[in-house]
């Protein structure tokens, strides 16, 4: 049996993190096996080039271009060392975030050419699609205020452990303009493919969200017969 491919999208600030934890935790109770990634990332190769994308001190002149061709580097070592293996093992895939997040980010936000950055992508994935993204939605304001928050709290911990400064990310730096583009790409997405990607209101509260999510994810695993699907 092959395994199911299932996508978290989003701006920042909407949860996805604790989303999939929440959804791993009650997939494995039913008896799935899961796989939990996250890109930029999930490999070793992956994990460098992440750093070198959102936290080393050495990327602030980074182009969109350098940005575009970094992320997919990262996305065809993923996909090639990490998901298909585990899709032909009959596992189910979770990943934070795959190519919409391109899309919306490098694409829209960034404003590259989107037929350009769909044939960067294309080689990246080759066939390798996701069965399911959902798609985690809250307003441009609330992002940013959760994103403050989140800095905030970085900040207090940093110097709890005596260190100068916190792990900054370079993607969280861009401007309400560049977020605003990004919420606008995830819509053009999500009209596109209706069937594929699932918008879930982030804005409520986690156990809210989480029914939300289950309310699509299990009509799939009942459709593709997996033995967790009870």
């Amino acid at each position: 049996m092959s395994g199911i491919f299932i996508t978290f999208e989003g701006t920042e600030g909407g949860g996805k993190s604790t989303q999939i934890k929440l959804l791993a935790e009650r997939l494995r109770a039913l008896g799935c096996t899961v796989c939990v990634l996250r890109e930029p990332g999930g490999t070793a190769i992956g994990e460098e080039i992440r750093h070198t994308l959102k936290h080393s001190e050495c990327n602030h002149a980074m182009t969109p271009e350098a940005e575009l061709l970094l992320m997919n580097a990262s996305r065809a070592q993923l996909v090639r060392e990490v998901i298909r293996p585990a899709l032909a093992a009959g596992e189910v895939v979770l990943c934070d975030r795959f190519y919409d997040s391109t899309t919306a980010y490098q694409g829209h936000g960034r404003q590259l050419n989107l037929e350009m950055v769909g044939t960067v992508v294309e080689f990246a994935v080759g066939t390798t699609r996701p069965a399911l993204t959902l798609l985690l939605k809250v307003p441009v304001a609330v992002s940013e205020a959760r994103r403050q928050s989140r800095a905030s709290a970085a900040g207090s911990v940093a110097e709890v452990a005596g260190q100068h400064t916190p792990t900054r990310d370079r993607m969280e730096e861009a401007d309400r303009g560049f977020f605003e583009r990004v919420e606008r790409g995830y819509d053009a997405i999500a009209s596109a493919e209706p069937a594929r990607v699932k918008i879930v209101d982030a804005t409520v509260e986690v156990s809210q969200v989480a029914a939300a999510i289950w309310e699509r994810v299990e009509p799939l695993l009942r459709e593709k017969s997996f033995v967790c699907a009870k």
